[in-house]
């Protein structure tokens, strides 16, 4: 950095400081409390932001990570299930990321609380999954949501319903960052208000923030002077992540000073999933890279299938005691994503954001479990959805399974056009869901319904035109067809 760059650097530096202490003196004395901690976090990113140039990774360093540092599930499978399922449970916690909202589906409010099978929301099956746990085993698994400011108050809402169940719920926020803006790098927020003027000033930091937000939330602390020990964490809206005893055995039979403690599930890339972070070796550790870390000319061999097999399902394993440790030291290395957005208004803003998994070099005895990708079954699109809600998958204790009916395991590919995006136009478009144990490869676009019973098998491709329209009549049986051009059934 050259002495005018370094200038400049302090310059954006005591300007953006300046900001955030006039923000402060805009909240309530209890805001401004939370708040000046999340500051705190904030001012070490922007600090990191300022002073890294060009992607973090020298493509040159990168190796395939050692054989032994990625086991097969099935290896681990072996071992069997531990001798106490009970002991190994009650040193458990479930953790679910909560903070996202169900915009992307054209819903308003935690996408958490989106109805996805059977009425039951996300938030539900989750619950349901860890009651059947404690019920079964006789345990005593918590489960605290990593919530955000745009979710806290709608899922606090919701939880009072689960008070008669067999679960502890603990709820924690993760921090809440200002948005910079891409030209002046200081805040566009007016005060610490988050509505009006300042609906899009603010955000929640990515996932990466489980780890201070845990801590100076107290929840952390609670959880460790009860004698637990890890934290399963996951997305809320990765229906496959639930409770595996096998992973946990393996964590809880080693040695304690051989304990692992981060295990990260990783599964085997396919085309879809080529952007999904993966594991490399680098500079001797286990290390998580990112597609926004990867130098422009090599982004074409990371999404590569043959270089990168395996990705992230951001399904984790990690011991409390050491993300303890990790944070009083102040020693959490984690990589910042500069996420860039425009704003309704044409304003461009950036976010700095870090990852959960990208911890994982920070932390002793890491490794990575090749896992089937049935414990990677998210849903973020109605075409994910259509696929949970379907035969495919049976509804077991809040767990959904490959139906048994299914010949063979892989999961079929669907792509539903724009007319079926939102939630509540999908629903409309389909009398009922129809029978797809037989489907290969589904694509819909344009202006369709489909009626009562209807069967798809093979691979189905249904264009309406624009201005056509088409309804797949009740009972109807599609085997490897096209279906184009304009089906309207009137009734008469």
């Amino acid at each position: 950095m050259t002495e005018f760059e370094e200038k400049l650097r302090q310059q954006h530096e005591a300007s953006m400081h300046r900001e955030l202490e006039a923000l402060l003196a805009t909240a309530s004395k209890a805001e401004a409390e939370v708040s000046r901690k999340d500051f705190d976090g904030f001012k070490n990113l922007f600090h990191r932001f300022l002073q890294v140039k060009g992607p973090s990774v020298d493509w040159a360093k990168i190796n395939r990570p050692p054989e032994e540092s990625i086991q097969p599930y099935e290896k681990i499978k072996g071992k069997g299930l531990p001798e106490n399922i009970t002991a190994c449970l009650n040193k458990l916690v479930v953790v679910k990321l909560n903070g996202g909202l169900g915009t992307s589906m054209g819903c308003k409010g935690p996408k958490s609380l989106i109805s996805v099978r059977n009425e039951n929301t996300f938030l539900d099956l989750t619950v349901r999954q860890i009651e059947h746990l404690n019920k079964t085993y006789d345990a005593d698994v918590p489960l605290v949501l990593m919530n955000s400011f745009n979710t806290d108050e709608d899922t606090r809402k919701i939880l009072q319903k689960y008070s008669h169940l067999r679960v502890k719920i603990h709820t924690f926020n993760q921090s809440r960052y200002p948005r910079i803006n891409k030209e002046s790098l200081l805040p566009i927020a007016k005060s610490m208000g988050v509505n009006g003027e300042n609906t899009e000033a603010w955000y929640p930091p990515g996932h990466g923030d489980i780890y201070a937000s845990f801590c100076n939330s107290g929840v952390l602390d609670k959880l460790l002077a009860e004698g637990r020990e890890y934290i399963f964490v996951s997305n809320i809206d990765n229906l496959g992540a639930t409770v595996d005893l096998y992973i946990l055995h393996h964590l809880m039979s080693q040695p304690a000073d051989k304990r692992y403690e981060f295990i990260m599930e990783v599964t085997d890339k396919t085309r879809a999933d080529v952007k999904g972070g993966t594991l490399i070796q680098y500079e001797d550790h286990l290390r998580l890279l990112e597609i926004a870390q990867v130098p422009k000319a090599h982004v074409d061999e990371f999404k590569s299938v043959t270089k990168f097999k395996i990705f992230n399902t951001n399904n984790l394993w990690i011991s409390l005691p050491a993300i303890k440790r990790l944070q009083d030291k102040n020693s959490m290395d984690l990589e910042i994503i500069v996420n860039p957005k425009t704003l309704d208004g044409g304003l461009n803003v950036i976010q700095l954001e870090t990852a959960v998994g990208a911890a994982i070099k920070s932390f002793k005895n890491a490794m990575g479990i090749n896992v089937p990708r049935s414990r990677f079954l998210p849903v973020k699109t109605s075409s994910d959805l259509l696929l949970v809600m379907s035969n495919l998958y049976s509804l077991d204790a809040g767990s959904l399974t490959m139906s048994k009916k299914r010949e063979f395991p892989t999961t079929p590919h669907v792509k539903l056009g724009s007319s079926f995006t939102k939630v509540q136009d999908f629903l409309t478009r389909f009398e009922n869901i129809p029978d797809m144990l037989e489907l290969d490869h589904l694509t819909v676009s344009g202006d369709v319904t489909f009626g009562k019973n209807v069967s798809l098998k093979g691979t189905v491709i249904i264009i309406a035109n624009h201005g056509d329209r088409i309804d797949i009549p009740a009972g109807a049986m599609l085997e490897n067809k096209i279906v184009s051009g304009n089906l309207r059934i009137l009734d008469h």
